[in-house]
C-alpha cells in the first residue's frame, strides 16, 4: 500500500468519525491557540514599548543613580546626583559633543485646584528640554526659560488632559495650580498627543527643577539626568566621557565601580527585547502543556479506534496487508488528527490575538498594533504533528502487531 493510499484511507477514517475526530483534536487546538496568543501579545508589547521608548531618540542618554538600572535601592534613595555633576557635564571640555541636558525631579504629589484633587504626573525639569527631546509642541502659551528656572520661578507647563480635567473649557494660561500647598502659575500646554516615549504628556505638568527642590521636594539632588548628543553616532564616545566625568565628580577610585549607571537607547532596548522574549518563552511552555495532554487524548483515543477495527485490521493483513502499512495507516491518521488540530488553533489563536489587540489599543495604548508571529505558526503545525507522530506510535504498533486470524475471530 502506496504513500498516496494511505493517506486517502486515514482520511476517509477520519471523515468517518467526525465527532470523535473533532473532540479528539481540541486539546491540540487550544494548545496552539493559545501559543499563538501568548505570542502575538508579546510582539504586539515589546513593539509598543520599543517604539515608545525610540521617542526619546537614540542621541539621549540618561544617568541615572544606582550601579545598574535593577539597583532600585540606589535609583530611588541615592542623593549622589547634583547640580555640581550637571555643571561639569556641561563643561564642552568634558563632554564635547554634548548639546543639552536637563535634571529630573519627580514629585508624588498630586495637583489641587479650588478644592479639588487631581492625579498627573509631576516633573521638575527643563519644559523646553522635554519638547525638544520629545518633540512635543504647545497648543497655548510658552515653555519656561532658563532665567525661569535660575529664579526657582514658581511656574508650571501642564498636558492637554491635565488643562480638561482642572480647568475645562476655561481660562487657563495665568491660572493657579497648588502642588503640596504651592502656588504654581500655567505658563503653556502641551498639544493633546498621548504616550511619547516613557511619559503620558497629556496628564504631565513641568515645573523647573530649581522651584520643585526649593518649593516642594526640599532637597538638591536629582533622579535623572537627560543629556542630548549632537548625532548617534557619537553617542558611545559620549558614554565614555560622561563616565570618566562622573567618576572624577564622586571621587572613585580605579578600582571601584560606578555609583551610577549610564542608559542608552539601544540598550534599554535590548534589555526590554530580552524580558518581554523570556517572559514569552516561559507563558509559551506553560501553556504547551496542553498539547502534551492533548496528545495523551490522540493516544487514548487511537488505541480505543484499534480495538474497535480489529475486525478490519485483520482483513486488511489477509488482503496481503503489511505490519508497516498498518503502522502507517494509524500514525498518518495521528497525524492527519493533530496537523488539522494545529491548523485550526492557529486560525483562532490569530483570531482572538487580532480580537485582543483592538481591545488593547482601545483601553492601554492607541498605537498598540495587532502582530502575527510567523514563527509561532510553523512551530505550531510542526509541534502539534509531531504530537501525532509521538503519541501515535504506540496505538499503530498495537494495531500491526495483531494476528490477522485473531484479528478476523474478534467480537
Amino acid at each position: 500500500m502506496n504513500y498516496k493510499h494511505t493517506t486517502i484511507t486515514a482520511f476517509r477514517s477520519l471523515v468517518s468519525h467526525k465527532t470523535r475526530a473533532a473532540l479528539t483534536i481540541l486539546g491540540i487546538v487550544i494548545g496552539v491557540a493559545s501559543i499563538i496568543v501568548v505570542m502575538a501579545l508579546g510582539s504586539g508589547a515589546q513593539e509598543l514599548i520599543v517604539n515608545q521608548i525610540s521617542g526619546l531618540g537614540a542621541e539621549t542618554l540618561v544617568i541615572r543613580p544606582g550601579k545598574s538600572a535593577t539597583d532600585f535601592t540606589s535609583v530611588l534613595l541615592s542623593q549622589t546626583l547634583t547640580q555640581k555633576d550637571l555643571d561639569a557635564l556641561e563643561k564642552k571640555s568634558n563632554v564635547p559633543h554634548l548639546v543639552s541636558a536637563s535634571p529630573f525631579v519627580f514629585i508624588a504629589e498630586p495637583i489641587m485646584h479650588e478644592g479639588d484633587t487631581y492625579q498627573s504626573t509631576i516633573i521638575g525639569g527643563s519644559a523646553e528640554f522635554i519638547s525638544n527631546t520629545f518633540d512635543a509642541p504647545l497648543e497655548d502659551g510658552y515653555v519656561f526659560t532658563q532665567s525661569d528656572i535660575d529664579t526657582r520661578n514658581r511656574v508650571a507647563v501642564i498636558g492637554a488632559g491635565i488643562r480638561d480635567d482642572v480647568f475645562g473649557t476655561g481660562r487657563v494660561l495665568g491660572e493657579n495650580i497648588r502642588i503640596k500647598n504651592q502656588k504654581f502659575r500655567v505658563v503653556g500646554v502641551f498639544e493633546e498627543q498621548g504616550q511619547v516615549g516613557p511619559f503620558d504628556f497629556d496628564k504631565m505638568v513641568i515645573v523647573p527643577h530649581t522651584a520643585a527642590q526649593t518649593y516642594i521636594t526640599g532637597n538638591d539632588f536629582f533622579q535623572e539626568v537627560f543629556l542630548k548628543i549632537d548625532s548617534a553616532e557619537n553617542v558611545e564616545k559620549s558614554v565614555y566621557d560622561v563616565t570618566q566625568t562622573m567618576r572624577e565628580q564622586h571621587d572613585i577610585g580605579p578600582t571601584e565601580e560606578d555609583d551610577f549607571h549610564i542608559q542608552t537607547q539601544k540598550n534599554l532596548i535590548d534589555q526590554i527585547g530580552t524580558v518581554i522574549s523570556i517572559l514569552t518563552s516561559f507563558l509559551t511552555a506553560v501553556v504547551a502543556i496542553s498539547l502534551v495532554v492533548g496528545g495523551i487524548g490522540i493516544m487514548n483515543i487511537m488505541l480505543v479506534s484499534v480495538t474497535e477495527r480489529t475486525k478490519e485490521i485483520g482483513l486488511r493483513k489477509a488482503l496481503g496487508a503489511t505490519k508497516g502499512d498498518i503502522l502507517r495507516q494509524f500514525l498518518f491518521e495521528a497525524m492527519m488528527l493533530t496537523g488539522i488540530g494545529g491548523i485550526i488553533g492557529i486560525l483562532l489563536g490569530a483570531f482572538i490575538a487580532f480580537i485582543g489587540a483592538i481591545a488593547l489599543s482601545q483601553t492601554v495604548a492607541d498605537s498598540w498594533t495587532f502582530t502575527f508571529p510567523i514563527s509561532a505558526a510553523v512551530i505550531g503545525v510542526i509541534v502539534s504533528t509531531g504530537v501525532g507522530l509521538i503519541f501515535g506510535i504506540y496505538p499503530a504498533s498495537q494495531a500491526a502487531k495483531k494476528s490477522p486470524i485473531e484479528a478476523l475471530r474478534y467480537e
